[in-house]
This record gives C-alpha cells, structure tokens and sequence, in this order.
C-alpha cells in the first residue's frame, strides 16, 4: 500500500473505532518479515503499544537492531529471529504462521511481490481454496459512508473466477466490519452491458452468480460507471433503478490499475483515509508501506485483527484469563 502521509494530520473516527473495538482481544501474533527501516520498526511497535499485534520480528538481526536504534524504539521486549536476508526472512515468517506460531503475517522493508511469492508456494505458502486479493477500506470526506475497494493491489488482470473470489473477500470484510447486506456495485465505463467491453460481461455473470449462490453476503449490481455506483443523482439522471446504485459500499475494480489509480485518487486528491490487507490467506496479510501515515498502519492492523478473531484466530482477554 502506498498512501498519503498527510492523512495522518486529520481525525479518523471510524479509524479509532476499529482500534478501540481490539482493546478486549488479546494481541496478535504477528510475523513481521525483514523490519529493517525504521518505519517498519515503528509501525511495529506502534501497533504493539496499542495492545493489537505481538510482533515477531524476522530478518537480518543486525538491520533489525540498527533500524530500532534509529527509530529510537524499545523493541528488547519484542522476540527477534535472525534472516540473512529478505528472502530467507519472508519464508521464515510464513513458517511461522503455517506452524501456528501467528495468527498474522505483515510485510517490512521488503518488495511485496517477496512476500507473496513465498505466501502463495503451493506446498509451504498460505493458500486457502480462495483467491488471495486486496481491499482498501476509505472513507471520503465527499461521500457518506467508508468504501471498500478492491483489487488494487495484488491480481492485475482478474478473470470471472477470481473475481467472484475478490468480491466474496470483500463482502466477507464489510460483514466483520458491522455491514450485515453490503452494496457491491461492479465497476465499468458504462452502465450497460456491451461486448467490445469485457468489464461489463463479467459484471453481469456475477450478478448472476449472486443470484445463484455462488457469491453470498451482499447485494450486487453491475455493471455500473463509477459515477453511477456512489452518486444517487448521477444514477437518477441516467434512469438507473437500483439497490446499489449511488449507495455502494464495495467497489469491484475490473482490474489492478484501475483499482490503485482510484483508491489513490481518493486519498491524495480526495484527502480521504485508507487503510488495508489482504485477504483470502490462511490468515490476514497486512502490506505496509514507507510512505503509509501512522493511522493507516495502525487501522490496517486493527483490520487484519479483527479478521482474525472472526475467524477464531484472535480471542477475547477473558476467554483465556476469565
């Protein structure tokens, strides 16, 4: 995730309500691979202090500790396993979540695509039966609810399949999230179905796959231009009778880019907040970045937290000390 550091010089309330919502979890355990700037460190820590994650710091010990230092953070409490480099440290904190030893694992310093590289292995990464793919939750100051966008992240050309699999990852997310029926609307250049416009055929396949029990969860609707899906009036000038229309609460993306260009799009023009992770894995996967604000490692955190207990991963302080 790459989002704007100027979000963090304004309040997010529902931020704070996702952090306060995991002061009755124990923290979780959090495989965090090649911690070695001092960002990484501090966002570490940061979220340690806030009682969400407990961080198992994986990579080179001498970066790690150099890091800290410059970071002026404690982290002599915090357990530390020695990597010799990127590599060997993203597939030993993948090993850890196979080995049940955390409940999440969480990118440092190092390129996404190492990460996922050894989180997808066939035999020793974190598959599921589930397409691994990416949510941004953010909430626009132009727009009266949080949105949830997906994939901008990690499938760059998604086909019919992996689509129905990224928009159930993001259902599944607005339901821990308290949206019992989420509006998922499913995004194209237009609002009718067209050939010359592939986007718009897969739209109105999973319509039809909602309706047959393939997606479950939410309400769908599609294919719908952006400006359709959260502008009640735009959709009314265009005659669009619909549940979702002008009311979306998920944002389907037909592809990558048009999935990072809008998140971005919201956040560094639209001064909006975003946080985010992946999904779809054995367990939540938190993707920080260098450029990410405090609240949005801290939210993204939360977010994956929260996953995890709904998914019985994380559980309540007094279940275990009750």
């Amino acid at each position: 995730m790459d989002m704007p550091a100027h979000t963090a010089e304004h309040a997010w309330a529902l931020g704070d309500t996702l952090v306060s919502r995991c002061r009755g979890l124990l923290p979780a355990r959090t495989a965090v691979a090649h911690p070695c700037d001092p960002v990484c460190i501090q966002a570490a820590v940061e979220a340690a202090g806030l009682g969400l994650i407990d961080p198992i710091l994986v990579g080179p010990r001498h970066k790690i500790l150099a890091a800290a230092a410059e970071a002026r953070a404690d982290i002599s409490g915090l357990t530390l396993i020695d990597a010799p480099h990127s590599h060997a440290a993203a597939a030993q904190a993948v090993a850890l979540v196979r080995a049940g030893k955390a409940e999440l694992l969480m990118k440092g310093s190092l390129h996404t695509d190492e990460l996922m590289h050894e989180a997808l292995k066939e035999d020793t990464g974190l598959r599921t039966g589930r397409r691994v793919s990416h949510v941004y939750l953010i909430e626009a100051a132009s727009y009266p609810k949080p949105l949830l966008i997906t994939d901008g992240a990690i499938n760059i050309a998604p086909d019919l399949d992996a689509k129905r699999d990224i928009l159930q990852n993001a259902i599944d997310l607005a339901h821990v999230l308290g949206i019992a029926q989420p509006k998922a609307a499913i995004l194209s250049a237009v609002e009718t179905v067209a050939a010359r416009l592939p986007s718009t055929i897969d739209a109105a396949a999973l319509c039809k796959m909602a309706d047959r029990g393939q997606i479950t969860g939410a309400v769908l609707d599609g294919p719908l231009a952006f400006d359709n899906a959260i502008s009640p009036e735009a959709a009314a000038e265009k005659g669009i009778v619909s549940p979702v229309a002008g009311k979306a609460d998920i944002l389907l993306a037909p592809d990558l880019m048009a999935g990072n260009i809008l998140a971005k799009q919201l956040t560094f023009l639209g001064g909006g907040h975003a946080a985010g992770i992946v999904l779809g894995a054995r367990v939540p996967i938190i993707l920080t970045s260098r450029a990410d604000s405090e609240q949005t490692r801290i939210v993204s955190c939360a977010l994956a937290v929260l996953v995890a207990e709904s998914v019985g991963l994380v559980h309540p302080r007094e279940k275990v000390h009750g």
